[in-house]
């Protein structure tokens, strides 16, 4: 009895011998897939200053802003595929007035690419741009100047990519469609934004550039910055539309952060008043030089 027993512990521990040694060989390890890469940057600034009988004068002010970078690229072969959605918002008081905002941003880009050369790339490109709420001529509250998709911007592009390194691209695209959208009964009644009075969409096709730089200026300061060229080939191509944006990011610790950021837009189709004299009084309305800066100190997470 013993014999057996022995013989058939023998013959259990022999096959499971053997299976563990052919599931070892067969079973191939996991592979972390390497193609993509993903991420991003959530950020949440706060700001206050209270006063109460200030010889100085002055007023108490609240400000509250807050952005999301996120992206997803992929990169296999001859093939890449690149996604990026920037989310910004911001609000402030001063004194007893109301919040009025002062960020409001939403901006996507995907942008696929097959290489042709070393450095180039056959590219397709789609970007969306517009803003989450309303927006007013401040100190008149009662004019509204924007809204949610009022404007919003659709552009899609095919072109060439220049891909030299890490830090700089240069996107160059002979054949491209803007859409302009208003889609706002009060704006479009007006012909805000460059569309026809009571439309809703404006297409315009032409020429765009898209040129980014990033690189880390010295340790745990990075520079980004990016500018957008367009011009309409059917109504005054000499008056190119720009859109450039530049951020410093510097990281005090794994959580705290300082951004300045500023951005330049010139857009011929959009109108805007100019009083000369600060006396209420619009003297000439026409398109200008937009400029918006944003110093901000908060938390932040990197992931």
């Amino acid at each position: 009895m013993k014999s057996i027993k022995a013989r058939v512990l023998t013959a259990t521990l022999a096959a499971s011998a053997l299976t563990l040694s052919v599931f070892g060989q067969t079973s191939p390890i996991a592979k972390k897939d390497t193609s993509w890469t993903k991420g991003g940057l959530v950020s949440f600034n706060f700001s206050q200053v209270a006063l109460s009988n200030w010889a100085g004068g002055g007023q108490s002010s609240v400000a509250v802003n807050g952005f999301l970078n996120v992206f997803a690229n992929y990169k296999k072969g001859i093939h890449s595929w690149e996604n990026s959605l920037d989310l910004g918002y911001g609000i402030v008081q001063q004194g007893t007035a109301d919040f009025i905002k002062s960020d409001d941003k939403i901006d996507f880009t995907s942008k696929y690419g097959r290489q042709a050369s070393k450095v180039w790339y056959y590219t397709g490109l789609v970007n969306f741009k517009s803003q989450f709420a309303p927006g007013y001529n401040f100190p008149n509250d009662s004019i509204k100047i924007s809204n949610l998709f009022a404007p919003a911007y659709v552009l899609a592009s095919i072109g060439m990519d220049y891909k030299p390194n890490e830090v700089f691209s240069a996107y160059i695209s002979p054949v491209t469609a803007k859409f302009t959208i208003v889609n706002d009964d009060d704006l479009n009644s007006i012909g805000a934004f460059g569309v026809e009075n009571n439309e809703v969409l404006r297409t315009e096709v032409g020429g765009y550039i898209r040129a980014q730089f990033k690189k880390d200026l010295i340790e745990n300061v990075n520079l980004q910055s990016r500018i957008e060229l367009f011009s309409n080939y059917a109504n005054n191509p000499e008056n190119i539309d720009v859109n450039w944006e530049t951020i410093i990011a510097m990281k005090v610790n794994k959580f705290i952060t300082a951004n300045i950021s500023a951005t330049v837009i010139y857009d011929d189709d959009i109108d805007i008043s100019i009083d000369n004299n600060d006396d209420g009084v619009i003297d000439k309305v026409g398109p200008r030089t937009q400029f918006k800066e944003v110093l901000s100190i908060g938390l932040s997470y990197k992931f």
